[in-house]
């Protein structure tokens, strides 16, 4: 379970988040994607299998998961991780996603495609707010 200051703790419900990788090269991959704050209390993304962002993850299960308050840029959370992949061929998380998202994902891959759930194992949570001095 992730563990988040209740000061920051809204953040875990917002729309985007910001996904830092690392490729065979060494360097960062940095994506905005959709994601879930499950009721097991672990942060989850859904990917497709022919993403380099997942590519990258399968070579380096280390990675940074980066949400930003919209209304206050000022306060964010950084959430330093191992990413556990599983995967959903047959799309059983993709209902949590649809639903928050008001999506259909399904449609959204090509045929022969699949996807992939990734749980965000926390090593180290950072809550900044700047704002506050």
């Amino acid at each position: 379970m992730i563990n988040v200051p209740d000061t920051h703790r809204d953040l875990l419900n917002a729309d985007v988040g910001i996904l830092a990788t690392t490729g065979k090269d060494g360097y960062p991959q940095v994506t905005a994607l959709w994601f879930l704050f499950d009721e097991d209390g672990m942060v989850k993304l859904y990917l497709n299998t022919t993403r380099q962002k997942l590519k990258n993850l399968r070579n380096y299960q280390e990675c940074t998961f980066f949400i930003i308050d919209l209304a206050n840029p000022l306060r964010t959370i950084e959430i330093r991780a191992r990413a556990e992949l599983k995967p959903d061929p047959d799309y059983t998380f993709v209902s949590k996603i649809d639903k928050k998202y008001g999506s259909d994902i399904r449609k959204m891959d090509p045929p022969g495609q699949s996807r992939v759930v990734v749980t965000l194992v926390p090593v180290r949570v950072n809550a900044i707010d700047m704002s506050k001095g």
